[in-house]
């Protein structure tokens, strides 16, 4: 754990990119600081493929938080209503973490990061016009529950609700091409890494689909420098979704991909997460003994 200069919050090594965590204690900042996204600092813009909260209050239902209709390994998901903005009387979801998760902090610091990342490829995928629809991203913000409950002052994220919601591929390298929006996503998460250079990969793409669009949540970053949190993979990631990656229609001949990848990961449809490994060596000089 370091406390980030800025916020003063006591925050794992994965709340940091690895070029602020190598500046050292009293220096670092987390991510979320340094990209301005803490529930209290609004976006400065929004992106023309992000479809947004537009609201800043809802409203759920006890049973609802009690029962809530999806979860995972490591949080819970319910829908409620929004009860003031443009999207007052449409449905939301919200999101939170099962008590004693251990990935809880990582996930608020850097689940925008990679929103954001996650933008700015689809904006230039979009622009391109490789498929007829346009491909947007719930952009959640983080909302603190009000009220009584064991709930009240816990933050969740919160973002529209989604439709027919399935998944296309994994941060892990499975993937379902058997129709033709699993192939577009499949091509979504190709061009990301060769429109960044082969630094990024965009995956682990869900969401529902829609007469003008698809709609994807949760979206994972995979970088090179691990800068994404829990769910980015690294190189290893990168390699083991290219493993499994067979270009289809969508894809152009031109973009670049890994050479010879190789299978780390295991494919899951599910999201994997890891923490960051330290090596375990000796600490001291060869034929020596503690004190």
């Amino acid at each position: 754990m370091r406390e980030c200069v800025s916020c003063g919050r006591d925050l794992p090594r994965s709340s940091y990119t690895a070029n602020q965590y190598s500046k050292g204690k009293g220096v670092s900042r987390c991510a979320g600081c340094v990209h301005g996204h803490h529930s209290d600092v609004p976006s400065a813009s929004e992106s023309g493929s992000g479809r947004y909260n537009n609201s800043n209050s809802a409203v759920f239902q006890t049973h609802a938080l009690d029962n809530p209709f999806a979860s995972g390994a490591f949080r819970w998901v319910a829908k409620g209503t929004y009860t003031s903005g443009p999207r007052s009387g449409q449905a939301c979801v919200c999101k939170w973490f099962k008590t004693g998760a251990v990935f809880e902090a990582d996930y608020f610091t850097l689940d925008i990061k990679a929103v954001d990342k996650a933008l700015e490829i689809v904006n230039r995928f979009n622009d391109l016009g490789i498929v007829n629809k346009s491909v947007k991203i719930n952009v959640p913000d983080v909302w603190v529950f009000v009220g009584g409950g064991d709930r009240a002052g816990q933050n969740y994220l919160n973002e529209p609700f989604i439709q027919n919601y399935q998944k296309f591929n994994s941060n892990t390298g499975w993937n379902d091409d058997s129709k033709a929006w699993g192939e577009a996503m499949q091509a979504l998460s190709h061009f990301s890494y060769h429109v960044t250079g082969g630094q990024f990969v965009l995956c682990d793409l869900q969401g529902g689909i829609y007469r003008d669009e698809v709609v994807l949540s949760d979206p994972v970053i995979l970088s090179r420098n691990r800068d994404y949190g829990v769910t980015d993979l690294g190189s290893d990631g990168i390699s083991s979704f290219f493993s499994q990656h067979c270009c289809n229609d969508f894809c152009r001949p031109n973009w670049t991909q890994p050479t010879n990848p190789v299978q780390i990961y295991r494919p899951v449809q599910g999201t994997t997460m890891i923490r960051r490994n330290v090596p375990t060596q000796y600490s001291r000089p060869y034929r020596t003994f503690y004190s």
